[in-house]
């Protein structure tokens, strides 16, 4: 079949858009552009849409650009192995793209009201929704017509995969200046209207500080410890020049990785093109530095490894997860272990918590900090 990639310059699309073919690729990004591109002269009868749940946004211009020609669609196909990773309000959209509301209705809002009860909110605004008794199934059953679940495990003969929380105890400095954040930034917030923006600004900041360095307002980055560095150093120094992928989560944490780790005769790149993915696979990279967001998809690097570290965790369960597949997915000969650099009695253990009971990333952000916030001041009376 002949395939055309509709990537790079828009005349670099162009032209792949009128090279005869079979099949045209694009990516997401570019969904918009696509549509209205050819607008009601939409030419193709198929679609295929790979990791459908970067489609689950009903707001998002993707969503709207695709639904605007899904009349011209007459067969259309969507994969995921993360098909409602908050929840499964996160499925309306997708199945809207398959069957355009004939089997969860045709608005989102009515979608909602019929399965779904507030959950965390205030007086004026719903944070979090949490399914009716009974809904889950329900759903499941209505879309069972045109869905089928397929778990790699049952089909492929996949090795193990190992999770290692390596803890970190900071220094007496450190751990003071953490607390100290903590209590200040957390004390300050009303947390009976905490809004989800400003519970993830609070995390974001308490994150930062385990990892060694905090940002300000206008992002300079301030150095405050190097106690999750020397505890990455020694896990490397432990693996006996196994490679690692390295997933981070601030571009501060670039830098100080890199620095850390070159004085040990490491060769180290970071994940930007398809030339470090090559030189990944072929064993010319020790440590490969990527930030979960841009490895989260459509990378193969099963072949330079099988240790992962988390310098630094996402809220993200899809995120999470799509990462670790980098590595534990088909061909991959050896045992995957994932490494997570955990600073003791932090929000590194909270998130860690959140992923392994896989709670709604929103959810489990603004509960843990509810529960932290109740020790603190149990702490400040005693």
């Amino acid at each position: 079949m002949r395939i055309r990639l509709v990537l790079g310059p828009e005349q670099q699309r162009l032209r792949a858009l009128n090279t005869p073919g079979d099949i045209w690729i694009i990516n997401r990004e570019n969904v918009k552009w696509l549509v209205d591109y050819y607008r009601n002269d939409w030419p193709f009868d198929m679609v295929i849409i790979d990791e459908s749940s970067s489609f689950k946004n009903h707001q998002a211009k993707r969503f709207k650009s695709l639904v605007s020609v899904r009349p011209h669609i007459k067969r259309i196909v969507e994969l995921t192995g993360t098909p409602s990773p908050n929840g499964l309000l996160d499925l309306w959209s997708q199945m809207y793209l398959l069957d355009r509301g004939q089997r969860l209705g045709k608005y989102i809002t009515h979608y909602r009201e019929r399965s779904f009860e507030p959950d965390k909110r205030n007086a004026t605004q719903i944070w979090t929704w949490r399914p009716k008794r009974g809904a889950e199934e329900r759903i499941r059953e209505q879309i069972s017509d045109i869905c089928v679940s397929m778990k790699a495990d049952d089909y492929l003969q996949l090795p193990d995969l190992i999770t290692h929380d390596v803890p970190v105890e900071l220094d007496a400095a450190a751990r003071r200046r953490y607390r100290e954040l903590e209590r200040q930034m957390i004390l300050d917030t009303d947390m009976a209207t905490i809004s989800v923006t400003s519970a993830a600004a609070l995390s974001n900041k308490l994150t930062q500080l385990c990892n060694g360095a905090i940002y300000d307002d206008t992002h300079n980055t301030y150095e405050i410890h190097d106690c999750k560095l020397q505890a990455m150093a020694e896990l490397i120094e432990s693996l006996n020049g196994q490679p690692a992928l390295v997933f981070y989560n601030f571009q501060s944490d670039i830098p100080r990785l890199t620095k850390a780790l070159s004085g040990m005769g490491l060769r180290i790149r970071q994940l930007q093109s398809a030339e470090d993915e090559r030189a990944w696979n072929n064993r010319e990279v020790d440590i490969l530095l990527a930030h979960p967001a841009s490895a989260a998809y459509g990378l193969n690097l099963q072949d330079g490894g099988n240790h992962v570290i988390w310098f630094g965790l996402p809220w993200s369960l899809e995120l999470y997860q799509q990462a670790n597949k980098r590595l534990h997915r088909q061909g991959q000969t050896q045992k995957v272990i994932i490494h997570r650099l955990l600073v003791t009695d932090s929000r590194d253990e909270d998130i860690a918590a959140a992923l392994d009971t896989k709670g709604a990333s929103q959810d489990a952000l603004i509960e843990s900090l509810k529960v932290r916030t109740e020790k603190i001041k149990k702490e400040m009376v005693h």
